[in-house]
């Protein structure tokens, strides 16, 4: 579904990607692990548009949307869950879930998936009145993954929606994520609770430095020793 090929991207003199290629197939949740600085949360937002490549390519459902404004890129089916959740928080939820389905014109359409995104997320119906800043850290991620449903993507982009969680607010998150996931949403991860995210893959890749270093099947990547003594176990300490 999503290919990237030997995608370049610097700020100023600084190298931020230095030629990646990696693939998301469709139906299926890809994570990119690695620590802070390694250039995740820059490949989502070159796929989004919202950082221009300097070379490369990023090719969706064969269609070449390297360099393509964000509307652009959320058109074709790509939506991003961004770090730190950015939910409208002097909107109330229902307002924030309609904000998400901004460029769609089927009413009709956009209440049947207001109602899916409620029985996804039940916490939201009973807060739907709310203002979205005054609800906890765990509910406004999981209406900034609802909002970013709103769009009815083919393929949903997270970035660290983890962070700042308490740990069982997490796992109901992974949880979540799966079951989009299972209603036919394809998924690329970006995640540093590599525990986690090896678990729910169905493949990953290592960055380190804008470079892609390792890569497999979650699996592959959870029991490799290199990786344990890396990743996993600063996550665990990190617990």
């Amino acid at each position: 579904m999503l290919k990237i090929t030997d995608l370049k991207v610097a700020y100023g003199g600084i190298q931020a990607l230095r030629g990646i290629s990696l693939e998301v197939p469709d139906g299926k949740i890809v994570t990119l692990i690695g620590a802070n600085g390694a250039g995740k949360s820059t490949t989502l937002r070159t796929i989004s548009g919202l950082v221009k490549a300097a070379s490369g390519t990023v090719e969706f459902n064969g269609q070449d949307i390297t360099g393509k404004p964000s509307n652009q890129v959320l058109e074709a089916g790509i939506a991003q869950i961004p770090e730190g959740r950015r939910v409208f928080p002097n909107l109330s939820v229902l307002e924030n879930l309609k904000v998400g389905a901004y460029l769609r014109k089927d009413a009709d359409g956009i209440a049947k998936d207001i109602e899916w995104v409620y029985q996804l997320f039940p916490r939201l119906k009973e807060r739907y009145w709310q203002l979205a800043g005054t609800l906890s850290g765990g509910e406004q991620q999981m209406l900034a993954v609802a909002r970013g449903l709103m769009s009815r993507p083919k393929m949903m982009m997270l970035d660290e929606p983890s962070l700042g969680l308490a740990p069982l607010v997490v796992q109901d998150i992974f949880k979540i994520i799966g079951e989009i996931n299972k209603q036919g949403v394809t998924i690329l991860l970006v995640e540093q609770n590599a525990n986690m995210a090896l678990k729910i893959a169905d493949y990953a890749y290592v960055l380190e430095t804008g470079t892609i270093t390792r890569e497999g099947t979650g699996l592959e990547l959870l029991n490799d020793e290199s990786i344990k003594e890396a990743y996993l176990g600063k996550t665990k300490a990190a617990k």
